[in-house]
């Protein structure tokens, strides 16, 4: 058995609008989600997270088998739209109500709130002034990040700004598959900045509301390999990890854009001094590794096992990831803060799901995590994706990543069968 330090963090994870539901109560306003759901043809099947897993009226059983699961913490996210329904200015108390229970009743069940302040689900009329391309938006979240942690940070110890500003910004501005489906990539370069600036800019106002606060960032990053031993695909693989990791990653650790890169943030006096902006850990969110030739063109391994998503299953390369980004910018603490795997569950005859295959994909990747900390990553926790089957972005309902089944018409919840290997793993590992 691989071994993790004895105060090593166990947590899961889910995103505001992928679980909450009740989009329409208690004073919640619009997100680009909201909207780009309503926008026929852009989610499957015309899915929405309208009512998702009814989480907002569901938390305490889910914390229930949270207990019973045995994490340490639970990472969510807070909705914008439900705390600040324009975005700025007028505070909806029954929204920040919402997760003043929710934090509450996760310590006592002895679960450490993990929150993240934006999971994509910008406030519709901050977009329609130019959302994430305008730099008012950044203005904006922080003025929002103080009035959550204004409520929530006497009882809240660990704060992330960002969940992924890559996805963000390409998936949402330049490829136009997510929120809010713009297909320019100078959108997407002003809207990746823009999330940067408002996440250093932010750090210091938590820090200012709490000052012991532990803040952080959370990045996807995936580990990059070149197709052949060429010349041409060494640079087609630098070119990739270029544009995918060490666009935030540079930033955030050194105070500056990477230079090979060709793209033009627009930076003004003082940015990348805020962007660098010193955080406590850096949260990683890893599902896959890029494989490229020549182009640069993304290729597919043969005979590799995929997820439901596509995506090759390949733990070595999470490890590897670690202890590059341990090496190369020395972050003092490291989360996984989401790692996990969809696949074609089915419940058997009994109620049951044997998901085989996520349990094997949550052994090889925690094993991978085991390996980087012998190698010398501060990895401090490992985040599984997700608590629960969820709303999956432009997917719909058609991808399951839970390691709870979430039965959608009666919103029963079936732990998996890696929902008990999960449990296993953490009772193990606990300090005799």
């Amino acid at each position: 058995m691989n071994t993790f330090p004895a105060d090593f963090v166990w947590g899961a994870a889910t995103a505001a609008y992928q679980i909450e539901g009740a989009v329409d109560e208690d004073g919640r306003g619009e997100s680009i989600w909201d909207r780009f759901c309503a926008t026929p043809g852009k989610v499957r099947a015309g899915d929405s997270g309208a009512v998702a897993c009814d989480f907002y009226h569901r938390y305490p059983q889910d914390i229930e088998l949270m207990r019973e699961l045995g994490l340490a913490a639970f990472r969510f996210s807070i909705a914008w739209p439900r705390v600040m329904p324009n975005g700025r200015g007028a505070v909806n108390a029954s929204g920040l109500d919402f997760y003043d229970r929710l934090v509450d009743e996760l310590l006592a069940a002895d679960i450490q709130p993990f929150p993240t302040l934006y999971h994509w689900d910008l406030p519709q009329t901050l977009q329609d002034e130019g959302g994430w391309t305008a730099r008012s938006t950044a203005e904006a979240f922080v003025e929002y990040a103080e009035v959550v942690v204004q409520r929530l940070g006497d009882r809240v110890t660990h704060w992330t700004t960002h969940n992924e500003p890559w996805v963000a910004a390409w998936l949402g501005h330049s490829w136009g598959i997510h929120a809010p489906g713009h297909t320019s990539e100078q959108e997407a370069v002003d809207a990746a900045h823009h999330l940067l600036l408002s996440h250093g800019w932010a750090v210091e106002a938590i820090r200012r509301e709490v000052s012991d606060a532990q803040v952080g960032i959370v990045l996807n990053l995936e580990h990059v390999d070149p197709a052949s031993d060429s010349p041409a695909d060494a640079d087609a693989a630098r070119e990739l990890d270029g544009r995918a990791n060490r666009w935030f990653l540079d930033p955030i650790f050194r105070g500056s854009y990477p230079d090979d890169v060709a793209l033009s943030p627009p930076v003004q006096p003082g940015d990348l001094e805020a962007i660098a902006a010193r955080i406590d850990f850096l949260g990683v969110n890893n599902y896959f590794r890029f494989v490229v030739r020549e182009g640069p063109e993304i290729v597919e391994v043969p005979g590799a096992q995929r997820t439901a998503m596509g995506w090759e299953v390949h733990p070595d390369s999470l490890h590897k990831l670690l202890v590059r980004v341990a090496r190369d910018y020395a972050p003092p603490a490291m989360y996984i803060t989401e790692n996990g795997a969809a696949f074609e569950d089915v419940r058997v005859h009994d109620g049951s799901v044997h998901d085989v295959e996520r349990t094997e994909f949550l052994q090889g990747h925690t094993d991978a995590v085991a390996r980087a900390i012998e190698d010398g990553a501060p990895i401090v926790g490992y985040f599984v994706w997700s608590f629960l089957d969820n709303f999956e972005w432009s997917f719909g309902y058609s991808r399951r990543f839970g390691i709870v089944y979430v039965d959608y018409v009666t919103q029963e919840r079936v732990p998996k069968d890696s929902f008990h290997w999960y449990k296993q793993r953490i009772r193990s590992l606990q300090p005799a």
